[in-house]
């Protein structure tokens, strides 16, 4: 059993490197831009919420590593509250991406090139703030939990492993009205938009390529002004592949969440803290490579500010 800890710190640490590393990457990347627009905007906070969360919970092992630090209430719900409030982040920064990208895809024969709604970065930039304050709001009652260590042992350092307070034997009603309304607003609500603008993106792209192969000609002229767009229409293309994936991660990711917190008891769990930790921070620490990669924004040329 020691040995499987061990392997699983081991796993944690090399998850926590790789995601501090790809959402570095990809910030200093997006700040080389000469010119932000609302799509930059929504993955650079996107990536400072992962980056956010898994900092604050590397603090959290390395307070509990030492052993002579025994957690206060209050630092247990600071570090909740800051961890917390980067993984609603990243949830509704992903969900603003989704929809954006949707938006750019949707009636975009009949729209040419006038910009959608999202495009402003006056409404970016109002989005961004609506989502910071949502992720604020569901943060702030983890300030006023009542830290309870009952089924923690005396000397342990950890802060409680359930910050719900809320077990599927024991859960008050104001607890259990928090922890479903959270897991309905902060996980339910988004994962279904991300579903619905997914599956809407995939079909979109499928009439696109079939309209495509319909337009196609012999002619030379048709193959000219073929070739000249190619490079922003494969551009984009990926672009949005990109995102479709970092959108199926997403979904399974959340969806094994939901599971976790509807089915299992975290007291009767003992591998709960680790679960719950592989869960949130996978997406948060690989999706900056999916969307670096996919958006052409892991170059190296563009890193170095060429």
């Amino acid at each position: 059993m020691e040995g499987m800890y061990v392997d699983l710190l081991a796993l944690r640490i090399v998850i926590s490197i790789v995601g501090v590393i790809g959402n570095t990457i990809l910030i200093i990347s997006i700040l080389q831009t000469t010119r932000l627009k609302s799509f930059e905007i929504f993955l650079l906070c996107l990536a400072a919420a992962n980056l956010e969360e898994i900092v604050i919970v590397d603090l959290y092992d390395i307070l509990l590593f030492r052993s002579s630090y025994r957690m206060s209430a209050w630092t247990c719900r600071g570090l909740k509250f800051l961890t917390i409030f980067g993984e609603i982040a990243s949830i509704l920064f992903t969900v603003l991406i989704s929809v954006y990208r949707y938006q750019k895809l949707r009636d975009v024969h009949t729209r040419a090139n006038l910009p959608v709604f999202m495009d402003s970065l006056r409404s970016a930039g109002v989005l961004a703030g609506i989502c910071a304050a949502v992720a604020l709001l569901f943060c702030l009652p983890m300030l006023l939990v009542n830290v309870d260590w009952s089924h923690l042992n005396s000397s342990s350092p950890a802060c409680p492993v359930d910050f719900f307070q809320c077990s599927l034997t024991r859960c008050p009603t104001r607890n259990r009205v928090y922890k479903f309304s959270f897991l309905l607003v902060c996980n339910l609500l988004p994962l279904l938009i991300v579903t619905l603008t997914s599956s809407m993106i995939v079909r979109i792209l499928i009439v696109q390529q079939k309209a495509l192969r319909v337009r196609q000609g012999p002619s030379v002229a048709t193959t000219t002004s073929t070739a000249q767009q190619r490079p922003k229409k494969s551009g984009f293309q990926r672009s949005t592949l990109a995102i479709l994936m970092a959108m199926t991660l997403f979904q399974v990711n959340w969806s094994i969440y939901l599971i976790l917190h509807l089915a299992c008891d975290p007291y009767s769990f003992p591998a709960w803290s680790e679960v719950e930790f592989f869960i949130t921070t996978f997406y948060t620490a690989i999706s900056p490579y999916v969307y670096g990669i996919g958006n052409n924004l892991f170059n190296l040329k563009r890193f170095m500010g060429r």
